[in-house]
């Protein structure tokens, strides 16, 4: 992915940068894949960066590019408005479960022994 950058304005009041850019790719790009890309190019981290909108052009392979870079998280999350669907993915992120040392019981291998079992009984009862 190849980005130039348009406009680069810093705004004080909100502490962030504002960037329009265009990027030339094949596919549309994913916010996840512009907001490392501008994370390189910045030297920031990818918490700190709000993409605003990415819009393309039917046949074209560029894509314009709008979004802010803060200057802290703190300043991000005071600012901004989450979307219902970034609260959801934060939540997933949080209640991922580590994976255990410990080995778990495969439980569909036990249900079906039962259901043998049960199938088992059944038929010697209706002989």
């Amino acid at each position: 992915m190849e980005i130039k950058i348009i406009s680069d304005i810093e705004n004080h009041l909100f502490n962030r940068r504002e960037i329009e850019g265009d990027i030339h790719t094949n596919v549309t790009p994913s916010r996840e894949d512009v907001r490392q890309v501008l994370a390189e190019k910045f030297s920031t981290s990818t918490d700190t960066i709000k993409i605003r909108t990415i819009k393309g052009k039917f046949g074209s392979k560029v894509f314009l590019i709008v979004a802010n870079i803060y200057k802290s998280k703190e300043d991000k999350d005071k600012i901004e408005l989450k979307k219902k669907k970034d609260v959801e993915f934060e939540k997933k992120q949080v209640e991922e479960p580590t994976p255990s040392a410990e080995p778990k019981e495969d439980s569909s291998l036990t249900n079906q022994d039962n259901s043998k079992s049960q199938s088992e009984t059944n038929k010697e009862e209706i002989k």
